[in-house]
């Protein structure tokens, strides 16, 4: 057996060892992975300073030259992907094909979001007086905060350094205790670039310490986190008192309604596709579904078949698997509770239900239940594993009605011929996202975000790059 790789945090452009550590084990088989550093207050607090001093350097290199290092670090990522999504599965879990595709995913998004250095803008407005002019400018916020999630842990690196930076702030980047590896071998690729020192920082740790340093400090100017309901709200009392800006992705139960006229074919496998991608374990997953009872037996008897056909297990013995393991003992042991529960309550199951039996590993078996009813726990939850729990409707206004009565509001989505009922989604679903006759995933140039529960705030696009800004306004009269 290998020796676990020892990591060391990455602060003013300098790998740091460290005095404590935690350990990282692979999903699949639970052998340990790597050691990385246990980072204290103090730790966060010296690649804060790291931050703060590079910050007005780096703000006032045009935004040309900024995006510059992030096309040099996207060309990097691309010379790399095969080793860095192997990291990836490694630590998560998820298939190589899906680590490989997140991997280019963060090439271009960093190449993307290089591209906005000739495109920020400000605004002239106009004034009630003769000789005035009133500008707004939009100016860097200065040092943000990064939390990783770790379930897409190497693109939510990008998604969160690569609009700082662009806009001119500094950044420090804690990766999930789960996922840190692939952040480490993030930042030795991005050493060689040639970055300003303090730019770009990562402290791994627990959120219990280093996370609570970080979210805590007066030095932070904004928080881009992306997790947990629970996390989110505690993230928000620590911001409170210095009344620090949140930008919080904290989940979903995103509702997939399926009608009579819908293309049947489309919709199983569009569904299932959103349900077993990285296991279930994704935030925008089609987490329920409202089908209209005209077409609901044959769509429970193709989506249980498609479910039933998944091939999982360990994704790297096998590269032809579709599904890999559950994150931790944590999660796979909270979605088998949920199916028990549906259960005992009344829900049906029609195929899958229990932890499989690999031998090692996290491992769930892709399951259906039917017969599920609104007042549920596995309607109304989110379930982050590979489970579709649904509940027969007789129109679209009562599939509405079920999907928005959600403590959520992230990602939604509808199956239909009919272009008045496409229509009728967009206005009255109460959700940041939706998606019509497709799979749940969004695109860079898009807006990812929502509402309720699931945030404040978003990512991508010219409206997520704007997070990372302020606004100054300027009367100039004369």
């Amino acid at each position: 057996m290998s020796q676990p790789i020892i990591y060391q945090n990455y602060i003013n452009g300098v790998f740091e060892s460290s005095q404590q550590h935690l350990e990282v084990f692979n999903p699949s088989n639970q052998r340990l992975v790597s050691q990385v550093p246990a980072s204290t207050a103090a730790d966060v607090e010296r690649a804060l300073d790291a931050a703060r001093a590079a910050q007005k350097g780096w703000a006032a290199k045009p935004a040309v030259e900024r995006g510059a290092f992030l096309h040099r670090l996207a060309n990097k990522l691309r010379d790399n992907v095969a080793h860095l999504a192997r990291t990836i599965t490694e630590e998560q879990g998820k298939v190589l094909g899906l680590a490989e595709v997140e991997v280019n995913f963060t090439a271009d998004y960093l190449d993307y979001m290089a591209e906005w250095g000739r495109r920020i803008e400000g605004e002239i407005i106009q004034s009630d007086r003769p000789k005035e002019n009133i500008f707004l400018f939009r100016k860097p916020l200065g040092v943000v905060a990064g939390i990783l999630p770790w379930n897409f842990p190497f693109f939510l690196i990008a998604r969160k350094m690569a609009p700082a930076l662009i806009t001119g702030n500094t950044i420090v980047i804690k990766p999930s205790e789960e996922t840190p590896n692939n952040c480490f071998e993030f930042a030795r690729l991005l050493n060689e670039i040639g970055l300003p020192k303090g730019v770009f920082n990562v402290v791994s740790g627990t959120g219990a310490e280093t996370g609570n340093a970080l979210t805590a400090s007066q030095q932070v100017d904004m928080i881009s986190f992306t997790g947990s309901v629970e996390t989110g709200s505690r993230i928000m009392a620590n911001a409170a008192s210095n009344i620090t800006k949140l930008n919080l992705e904290l989940g979903g139960k995103a509702p997939s309604i399926v009608l009579d006229d819908a293309d049947l074919e489309l919709a199983v496998n569009a569904i299932r596709s959103s349900r077993i991608i990285n296991t279930g374990q994704v935030c925008n997953c089609a987490e329920r579904v409202y089908v209209q009872r005209g077409v609901a037996d044959e769509f429970i008897a193709r989506i249980a078949n498609a479910m039933e056909a998944t091939r999982y297990g360990d994704p790297l013995v096998d590269r032809d698997v579709e599904m890999g393991p559950m994150i931790n003992r944590a999660g796979l042991d909270k979605v088998a509770a949920m199916v028990e529960t549906a259960r005992r309550n009344g829900a049906e199951l029609i195929t899958g239900g229990s932890i499989a039996d690999l031998g090692k590993g996290f491992h769930y078996q892709p399951t259906v239940l039917t017969s599920c009813r609104q007042d549920m726990e596995i309607m109304r939850k989110e379930i982050f594993g590979p489970v579709l729990p649904i509940q027969i409707i007789d129109s679209l206004d009562e599939a509405i009605t079920l999907a928005n009565d959600c403590e959520y509001g992230l990602t939604s989505s509808i199956y239909t011929r009919n272009l008045g009922h496409a229509m009728q989604a967009c206005r009255e679903l109460d959700f940041g996202e939706t998606y019509i006759n497709r799979e749940n995933f969004e695109a860079m140039q898009g807006f990812h975000a929502g509402v309720r529960k699931s945030g404040i705030g978003g990512a991508d696009g010219k409206h997520g790059l704007y997070e990372y800004t302020h606004s100054h306004v300027v009367y100039l009269e004369g």
